[in-house]
């Protein structure tokens, strides 16, 4: 059996994956699904998605940024 794609389950634009070790740690930026740069901090992420055209006007809107193993506020690793 195969699945249909639902049209009412919406992907977010904006994925931030979850904090990578570093020096200093970092957090991988995808916009519609393309990696598009390392963020350190919010303000990162912001800029890379205003860099591919996306306008971020909430980050807690979860139909426009995902956030993967973590919110905007944590930026180290466990």
């Amino acid at each position: 059996m195969t699945e249909i794609a639902s049209p009412h389950i919406s992907r977010p634009r904006i994925v931030v994956l979850g904090v990578q070790p570093g020096d200093p740690p970092f957090r991988i930026v995808e916009v519609d699904g393309e990696v598009v740069g390392a963020a350190h901090s919010l303000t990162d992420v912001l800029a890379l998605a205003a860099e591919a055209g996306v306008l971020v006007h909430d980050c807690d809107d979860p139909d426009m940024v995902r956030w993967v193993g973590g919110g905007k506020f944590r930026w180290t690793p466990h």
